[in-house]
């Protein structure tokens, strides 16, 4: 089995299901190091942001975030917001992971400046292959910034 370098993922979702699929889709690709699952928006921008609870965490920004839209405290979409309006954080690629197929949600998503925007399968092979392939993409296929 291949082994992929240590890359740290931020996981926000508040299903707590969804989110034990999530990372072990990403265990089964080689995934393992760094992936912190926050449960809200607001545990969100404060771990990107290191404030709050995170406020002594390493100055280190994740490759890749992998959000829901439809948390609580603040929802997705905000949190997408405030990404991509940060000049330290907006170069990270940003991949929306919701069970909202809303049109609105796909379109306001693509104008605040998401990398990609996915309906969750619910069968969970079908769920685990699409965070997989996300997953691998966007960390060993996509060319991102090194700073």
């Amino acid at each position: 089995m291949t082994e992929y370098p240590e890359v740290e993922i931020l996981l926000a979702e508040d299903n707590p299901r969804d989110a034990e699929m999530t990372q072990r889709a990403l265990r089964k690709t080689n995934f393992v190091n760094k992936v912190h699952w926050v449960k809200d928006g607001e545990e969100a921008l404060d771990f990107l942001l290191r404030q709050g609870a995170y406020a002594d965490r390493p100055a280190s920004t994740p490759r890749l975030v992998l959000l829901d839209i439809k948390m609580p405290k603040v929802d997705g979409i905000e949190v997408l917001r405030r990404i991509k309006s940060n000049d330290h954080l907006k170069s990270i690629p940003v991949v929306v992971m919701t069970s909202s197929n809303e049109e609105k949600d796909v379109i306001d998503s693509y104008k605040l400046g998401v990398n990609s925007y996915i309906v969750k399968p619910v069968e969970f092979s079908a769920f685990a292959e699409t965070v997989a392939r996300a997953g691998l993409y966007w960390i060993l296929t996509n060319r991102a910034p090194t700073s």
